[in-house]
């Protein structure tokens, strides 16, 4: 079986080629944007360039694949949903049989945060495309929010926007196991979400924080305005602040609070809980 992963080269695409290489009759095309850093890859996979602005390289890179794990582009949506329209049109073009695509718990075009109506654009397409898929719909990575349980960490405050809303974090490695699970498998025709072990809200976060950490951490609701101004006074580019405020609105909506059991019927194993991580991290 000859399986292309996309975004080969960063920490979600990368896993799940190094999950797949160590498969019996596997062979992983790992389709980077640039040229990779030696090491960065296992060796037994095939590195090609194919970037996801330029349809003829994705294509070239798909001739002959059985399958695509289709790791999202990132940047600012517009630029995002042309890739993942490029990917789309190059998968078709090759007739992949198999297109297990990334996409979120929060796919909705009805949804504040930009990343989520592009996940149900991109779901669109792939349905409307005709290939045989299976969508791995992820909550929000653990990894991604630890960003902010660090500033946390050295101010003692966890300061966002968020209300009571809950989150179902989900470790960014049991997201590549789910993906690396449904690429040896045949298409499901539907999506899986795949999210961590509970749902809690921003001050149950905090106080698992504070006792892996064995320091103060507290949750404090501030108004979206409020996180706007104090985040563009750091000097966070601007489009991260643009993505960042309707994501905490979605998290208020609720959007990323269920709690599903695709990870262990895909793996057969359970999701890592955030209390997991940050104490590998630690």
């Amino acid at each position: 079986m000859r399986i292309a992963v996309t975004g080969a080269a960063g920490r979600l695409g990368g896993q799940v080629v190094r999950l797949l290489a160590d498969r019996d009759g596997v062979d992983v095309v790992a389709m980077t944007r640039r040229p990779p850093p030696g090491g960065l890859l296992p060796p037994q996979a095939q590195a090609v360039v194919a970037d996801y602005a330029e349809p003829a390289a994705l294509r070239t890179a798909l001739r002959g694949a059985d399958t695509l794990v289709f790791v999202s582009s990132d940047g600012p949506d517009a630029r995002m949903l042309l890739h993942h329209r490029n990917v789309v049109a190059a998968a078709a073009a090759e007739r992949v049989a198999h297109v297990v695509a990334l996409s979120s718990v929060d796919a909705d075009a009805a949804s504040p945060f930009c990343y989520a109506v592009v996940n149900r654009l991109t779901e669109d397409m792939l349905l409307g495309s005709g290939l045989p898929c299976s969508i791995a719909r992820a909550s929000l990575y653990t990894e991604f929010f630890e960003g902010w349980l660090t500033e946390a960490r050295a101010s003692g405050l966890l300061r966002l926007p968020a209300a009571d809303g809950r989150i179902s974090l989900v470790a960014r490695d049991d997201v590549a196991r789910a993906l690396a699970a449904l690429a040896v498998g045949e298409p499901t025709g539907r999506h899986h979400d795949i999210t961590g072990p509970v749902s809690a809200d921003l001050a149950d976060i905090a106080s698992v924080a504070a006792e892996v950490w064995e320091t103060p951490v507290a949750y404090e609701d501030i108004p979206a305005g409020t996180y706007c101004a104090e985040t563009a006074a750091s000097g966070l580019d601007p489009w991260w602040l643009y993505a960042f405020s309707p994501l905490f609105a979605s998290v208020r909506e609720q959007r990323w609070a269920q709690v599903q059991g695709d990870y262990a019927l895909l793996t057969g194993g359970l999701p890592l809980a955030l209390r997991d991580v940050l104490t590998a991290h630690r």
